[in-house]
């Protein structure tokens, strides 16, 4: 298991995720998207193409962008009145403290705008985004996202919460991550304590393989579980990935092991160079019927489409195509 995080080719190549031949094909990709594969990750990868490999390992392929994708494919950039916000619902409102994470997607829809150099909303940035969501009284509900808000220190992660739980108009809190299961060494003690606020919050957990909830992983979710944070779980439809019955029951049936209820199944978003991951919807209709009867309807999630309009609940259909 390689200890440090993996971002450059020359770590790729290093620990055998590419060969020496796609150096150049590498050098490309790093100088448009990041990479960021932290060791928890790095250690489930048999081989670059398998279904964690596949997630997160760079291709060229990400440079070729097809005619129907998009740099903002669900609108965010239109919907956002003040730097830190997106407000798509008339009751909800996207919070982004930070662009960075611990891993970065190859077909993140946000994927223009995430990595490293992402940074950390500034105090002032912070203050005003707040201060928005403040002065908009129909928002009831708020959704940590980013990048990762959990990478954050427990400290900082803590007053973000007190903060916006101090608005009287905000009833629910929820934080989007993936930080359980790819660093689950930043959930510590401090980390759970600080998710403990009077505003009710779900933790939803970002997942898209069975093989992502090891051991380490599942300690970090019962640390946060037993702190009394709720667990959903959301999942994007991969091509090579989970797009297959039992991989997505494999899946649905590891998150429910780990006691986090499965949410949503996310259609791809058509960010740039991301159609190699591209499942037809017909394809992915058909999947959620051929589950629905072979596992318990509580593993069961949504399956959406999210475009600029807002969420589309896709239901469920026994023919493929």
């Amino acid at each position: 298991m390689t200890a440090r995080t993996l971002r450059t080719p020359d770590e790729l190549i290093a620990a055998g995720f590419a060969p020496e031949a796609a150096r150049a094909g590498l050098e490309r990709v790093a100088a448009r998207y990041a990479t960021s594969i932290p060791p928890a990750l790095a250690a489930l990868i048999e081989r670059p193409d398998d279904p964690v490999g596949r997630q997160f390992i760079p291709d060229p392929a990400e440079l070729v962008v097809a005619a129907h994708e998009s740099a903002d494919p669900i609108g965010d950039d239109a919907l956002s009145p003040i730097k830190g916000v997106v407000h798509r619902y008339p009751d909800r409102a996207l919070l982004k403290p930070t662009l960075a994470c611990p891993v970065y997607c190859r077909f993140c829809f946000r994927r223009e705008h995430v990595g490293p150099d992402g940074g950390v909303l500034t105090a002032a940035e912070l203050d005003a985004a707040i201060g928005w969501i403040a002065d908009h009284t129909g928002i009831s509900e708020v959704i940590l996202t980013g990048g990762d808000p959990l990478i954050l220190s427990a400290r900082r992660v803590r007053s973000v919460l007190d903060r916006l739980s101090a608005i009287p108009h905000v009833k629910r809190l929820r934080i989007h991550t993936r930080v359980p299961v790819a660093a689950p060494e930043f959930v510590t003690q401090a980390l759970a304590d600080a998710l403990d606020v009077a505003t009710p919050l779900f933790v939803v957990i970002h997942a898209n393989h069975a093989r992502e909830f090891t051991d380490a992983s599942r300690a970090a979710l019962d640390l946060l579980r037993r702190g009394g944070v709720p667990l959903l779980g959301q999942s994007v439809l991969l091509r090579g990935v989970n797009d297959s019955v039992p991989a997505l029951r494999d899946l649905f049936e590891a998150m429910l092991a780990a006691r986090v209820k499965p949410y949503y199944l996310h259609q791809l978003d058509p960010a740039p160079g991301t159609a190699r991951f591209h499942v037809p919807i017909a394809e992915g209709r058909a999947l959620l019927a051929a589950l629905r009867g072979t596992i318990s309807g509580t593993a069961l999630p949504a399956y959406i489409l999210d475009a600029p309009t807002g969420k589309m609940v896709l239901e469920p259909s026994p023919v493929a195509g």
